[in-house]
């Protein structure tokens, strides 16, 4: 009964959340050893009271997970027992008024404007789609998962604009700069004269992997290799890199949290404070460049 109660809160989430596989995928695991503690103190997961939770979370506080797991493992527990609730199968939410512990976010890790340069002209010197691919990453903040998968149906007659589907299949648009859209122009090219005679694809970004387009893991290991040749160390560039980049060097040029919200996708501006360091780290700067204290005064004055 406990394992199928799990199945259909997944099911919810996909069918009227539009989770992303990925997402229903770790919710799953996530339950699961939920499930499994629960078992081992003999407890059922439609049983478990408010003490049997607590004592999860410090079971959770007692590993080496990370602080990232930890809080979506606890995110997931808190979902599932308010669609028990929702859906009658409880009569008390043993969520409710848990005092879960604060679990400091790290913050996003970002490479300079200048790293970014790099790698663009490291991508430029391999091939076209390569360079496309780090181009429209940068213009617009996409996911990586975003981009690879994009159908050659979001491409506009201008290039200007691409509408997306992001995660919980909402829509949004992102922009595509100068240099993108030149780049993208070029690929759109070449990409008809690789395609073989007779198969169309209806991808952006066509490969022989078996989803048809263009894989994530296949997209780093090349973003990785070109990372080595500039010097750049391999482990600074990971999945998400781009988008954290994106978003910090629009702050730090002063664009508002509203406006990057929007464009990242991301449904709570909460979500989008994360950048909220590079506002501090400004305004520390212009207090000690432009504030008449933070020069060194005469002696005796």
């Amino acid at each position: 009964m406990s394992l199928k109660l799990i199945d259909s809160f997944l099911e919810m989430i996909l069918a009227e959340r539009g989770a992303a596989l990925n997402t229903v995928a770790a919710y799953r695991r996530d339950l699961k050893e939920l499930y499994n503690f629960l078992h081992s103190k003999k407890t059922k997961l439609q049983n478990a009271k408010k003490e049997d939770l607590q004592n999860y979370i410090e079971f959770l506080l007692s590993t080496r997970l990370s602080a990232k797991t930890q809080a979506r493992r606890l995110c997931a527990m808190r979902e599932f027992y308010r669609f028990l609730y929702s859906e009658d199968i409880i009569k008390k939410n043993p969520s409710d008024y848990i005092q879960s512990p604060k679990i400091k976010k790290s913050l996003p890790k970002y490479l300079t404007e200048e790293e970014i340069n790099l790698l663009i002209d490291g991508a430029k010197e391999k091939n076209t789609r390569i360079h496309l691919l780090l181009e429209m990453l940068y213009a617009s903040g996409m996911r990586v998962s975003e981009l690879v998968s994009l159908p050659i149906s979001v491409i506009t007659h201008d290039l200007s604009t691409l509408t997306i589907v992001g995660k919980g299949n909402k829509e949004r648009i992102v922009p595509l700069n100068d240099n993108a859209r030149i780049v993208l122009d070029k690929w759109l090219t070449e990409r008809e004269e690789t395609l073989p005679k007779n198969r169309p694809s209806k991808w952006l970004f066509p490969s022989s992997s078996t989803t048809g387009h263009l894989t994530r893991d296949g997209f780093f290991k090349s973003i990785k290799k070109i990372a080595i040749e500039k010097g750049i160390p391999p482990n600074r560039v990971s999945p998400h890199v781009f988008r954290h980049s994106f978003a910090s060097h629009l702050i730090q040029h002063d664009a508002d949290l509203r406006s990057v919200q929007k464009m990242l996708g991301h449904a709570d501006i909460t979500t989008t404070e994360i950048y909220t360091h590079i506002l501090q780290d400004r305004l520390k700067k212009t207090v000690e460049n432009s504030h008449p204290l933070a020069y060194s005064r005469p002696e005796g004055l």
